[in-house]
């Protein structure tokens, strides 16, 4: 397995780009998140990878960040979903907007990407519920006390959805230990 390449980018041409590596370039498909954070032709460029190999192709897609191979890596365990939605799925949502989408089960999200439908959007979320969720959000500062709180919530048995509704109805800049008493009286309503 390929997992990480190292090179010069010598072309971009949407979703793929070339990389030469000591000579010998590869084809490498990405999501336009991964194309939109890449330097421009002639820099050299560290991709981490996933090969999927297929009876008619070996096909190497590749990722600027390790959350967004993983990402990557569930949505293609998920029935009915192949490696070219998956890239579709990245290319339409941040990997900290996906996660989120699974956390509050927002079907709406994932329709707007181009490809999925309503049943697979049910699907994904069914199936990725637990496995990319609240703890893969990536952390701005100020969404670690947001964090903090979501953890209380759901280890004290609350869902992910009704833990997330909680927190955004909490004011700006509040504390952690005041932040999960405001939201356990939101939850007790």
């Amino acid at each position: 397995m390929i997992g990480r390449l190292t090179g010069i980018l010598f072309e971009k041409a949407p979703p793929r780009i070339g990389l030469d590596v000591n000579g010998v370039g590869y084809d490498i498909e990405v999501s336009m998140a991964t194309l939109y954070d890449l330097p421009e032709i002639g820099s050299k460029v560290t991709l981490l990878t996933h090969l999927v190999v297929r009876e008619d192709a070996h096909l190497l897609f590749g990722f600027a960040s390790a959350p967004e191979r993983q990402a990557f890596r569930e949505l293609v365990k998920v029935s009915g979903v192949g490696a070219r939605t998956a890239l579709a799925v990245l290319s339409g949502l941040s990997v900290a907007d996906l996660a989120q989408a699974v956390t509050m089960q927002e079907t709406a999200r994932l329709i707007r990407v181009p490809g999925i439908g309503k049943k697979t959007a049910e699907r994904l979320l069914l199936e990725l519920k637990g496995k990319l969720g609240a703890e893969h959000v990536s952390q701005s500062p100020g969404q670690s006390h947001e964090t903090d709180i979501l953890q209380a919530l759901t280890a004290l048995g609350y869902s992910d959805k009704e833990s997330m509704t909680a927190i955004k109805a909490l004011p700006a800049q509040v504390d952690v230990a005041q932040g999960i008493r405001l939201a356990l009286q939101a939850l007790a309503r």
